[in-house]
């Protein structure tokens, strides 16, 4: 085989977080579609341990990324959940913040030409959804009114800003996502926890629930895979932009769990408990997806009601 005709060199794909929900969901989609033979995974872990690397650990994350010079990058690794965050700040700014610094850095130093793909989160803007009368654009302020969201509006920032130093970044501000295998800290599948568990009579046919009067701009999590990916195959996409995930049509917590129960098996009682409500600081959170359909072509393909579902029958191969 003369040097002409050898295959093309496959392109290096790290993705921290791999393991997690969103994470593993899309090394699925990568790997188990038309781009499999195109790109090999480039594991996150310390060439000299072996081990998960931390990314609080700057050394570690710097010699990731010397050795395995990755021409991708998509982070998605950090404390995810606002709960999390808010009882352990400290560790949420060392990890969502400076964590994300020392991979961004890392990325300068070694490849400076790769592609770093950022998953942040709609909960930067918080405060600014109080004041817009529909779904807010990337040019809103950054508001953060709680702890996660502060970690994640001080890194869009600091991503931002090393756009103008090299960092090949596309910024992401994903709205409430939600699919089989999420953890049941967050609310769709807490509901379909409880139903399922229901069912299968391990629990009195009581769901109990917290708040349900908030509106929230829900996707499914293999559309929110879908742009994570579109972003970081594609050459034409200037540095530093930040882009929304979202539908841009809220949808009330309460109807989800109305959703949810039409779904169930069996009848279900709704409950309100106590030790689960929590008031709401923002009725309505959602966002524009105009500029990310504009600039990518991407939109929400996949029916929430097609979501729930998916859920709730996950759930049940648990129990």
């Amino acid at each position: 085989m003369t040097l002409a005709d050898s295959p093309p060199s496959k392109r290096r794909l790290l993705v921290t977080g791999a393991r997690g929900f969103v994470g593993s969901i899309l090394t699925r989609a990568i790997f188990g579609g038309d781009d499999a033979d195109r790109y090999e995974l480039v594991d996150f872990t310390d060439p000299l341990t072996g081990k998960s690397v931390d990314l609080r650990d700057a050394v570690a994350v710097d010699q990731v990324i010397a050795a395995g010079r990755p021409d991708i990058v998509i982070h998605l690794a950090g404390i995810a959940a606002p709960r999390e965050a808010r009882s352990q700040p400290e560790q949420a700014w060392a990890v969502n913040v400076m964590g994300t610094f020392h991979l961004a850095q890392a990325v300068l130093t070694h490849v400076p030409k790769a592609r770093f793909v950022w998953a942040g989160s709609s909960e930067a803007y918080g405060a600014a959804f109080n004041r817009s009368p529909s779904p807010v654009a990337e040019t809103a302020a950054l508001e953060p009114m709680s702890p996660y969201g502060a970690t994640k509006a001080a890194a869009d920032i600091l991503l931002r800003q090393l756009a103008h130093e090299g960092l090949d970044v596309v910024a992401f501000r994903p709205f409430n996502h939600t699919g089989a295998g999420q953890s049941p800290a967050y609310v769709v599948p807490a509901f379909a926890q409880q139903i399922a568990r229901i069912e299968a009579g391990l629990q009195e046919p009581v769901l109990r629930v917290g708040n349900l009067e908030a509106w929230r701009d829900f996707l499914d999590v293999r559309d929110v895979v879908a742009a994570y990916w579109n972003a970081a195959s594609r050459d034409s996409i200037r540095a530093g932009e930040a882009y929304n995930l979202s539908r841009g049509a809220p949808i009330q917590i309460g109807a989800i769990l109305e959703m949810l129960t039409g779904l169930a098996r069996v009848p279900v009682k709704i409950e309100i408990d106590p030790a689960r409500y929590v008031a709401n600081d923002i009725a309505i959170a959602s966002g524009n997806p105009d500029k990310v359909f504009n600039d990518l072509g991407w939109s929400a393909t996949i029916p929430f009601e097609e979501t729930l579902a998916g859920v709730l029958d996950y759930c049940r191969t648990l129990i």
